[in-house]
């Protein structure tokens, strides 16, 4: 079923032109938000308790521009199944690759951290052309074989590496001829097998996953954040900043702290661009 999901519908669909796929999004905003609601419990419940000063009228207008931004990254992600090389560097430009530079000079890997805000797919397929080091991004395998197989050639079609967060620590211990620079998305709720910082996250008590500090204090890896900026529609531009250059001398929770505050400053800028279907707050103390 996979297979024909994926060869008679989404493949097809990713030949479209993006005129419309967009007209598409927005038949798809009117029906998951009107129609078929697709998880808006879920939605308005995290909205609510992460702006409890908002009214109501307030929650809603969000809510909507939300579901009009999902649609749209889902067809943009279906678009990455086909998507060229010039495409994928006219649509994603990252603004500051030179902050990456003497990083790579120096033979230093690093970690780059963000969190699933505006199109990390478009990040994925785009940022390998863009900077100086190999690029990898960890990620949960999918449960479909099939569909976790299209994905990982979609995101690595222009170089990019991926790796399962369960062959992490193999990583990390690799040799490599060329510096890496470390993909981690830190927003995703941590699961209660693991070690978690626990801080304030957007109005609300917020276990937050260590892996980004403990991997770059293991390896002494500096960090940067990635901040994905959404220009119009179908295209992103990233800003990277450092937040850590020596990761072993910080205090625990420091670097994950910094990362946080980061993410959280996007959000409260732009709320519309997270991604508020996920039960980021499902773990408690």
């Amino acid at each position: 079923m996979s297979k024909v999901l994926y060869y008679l519908v989404l493949k097809p669909l990713s030949y479209l032109p993006y005129g419309i796929l967009y007209a598409t999004s927005r038949v798809l905003a009117f029906v998951f938000y009107y129609l078929i609601p697709y998880r808006k419990k879920v939605v308005l419940h995290n909205l609510q308790n992460s702006f409890p000063d908002k009214s109501n009228d307030e929650i809603n207008v969000i809510c909507r521009n939300f579901y009009c931004h999902l649609c749209d990254l889902i067809v943009e992600s279906i678009k990455l199944f086909s998507i060229s090389d010039a495409q994928i560097r006219q649509r994603f430009v990252v603004n500051n690759p030179e902050i990456l530079e003497p990083y790579f000079e120096a033979d230093q890997s690093i970690i780059i951290v963000g969190g699933h805000y505006n199109n990390w797919e478009m990040l994925a397929a785009g940022i390998d052309q863009q900077a100086p080091h190999d690029t990898v991004a960890l990620y949960s395998k999918l449960s479909d074989a099939f569909f976790d197989g299209k994905m990982k050639s979609s995101r690595g079609a222009f170089g990019l590496r991926m790796v399962t967060t369960k062959d992490s620590f193999a990583y990390f211990k690799e040799a490599h001829e060329v510096p890496r620079m470390t993909i981690f998305g830190a927003d995703q709720s941590p699961t209660y097998s693991k070690s978690v910082h626990w801080t304030t996250f957007l109005n609300q008590d917020t276990a937050v996953a260590l892996g980004t500090e403990r991997f770059a204090k293991k390896y002494d890896l500096p960090v940067v954040y990635g901040a994905i900026n959404k220009i119009k529609r179908g295209h992103y531009t990233l800003d990277i900043s450092v937040l850590c250059n020596n990761p072993s001398e910080t205090a625990d929770g420091e670097i994950t702290e910094r990362h946080t505050r980061k993410l959280e400053e996007q959000i409260l800028n732009q709320p519309e661009y997270w991604l508020w279907t996920h039960k980021r707050w499902k773990r408690k103390r």
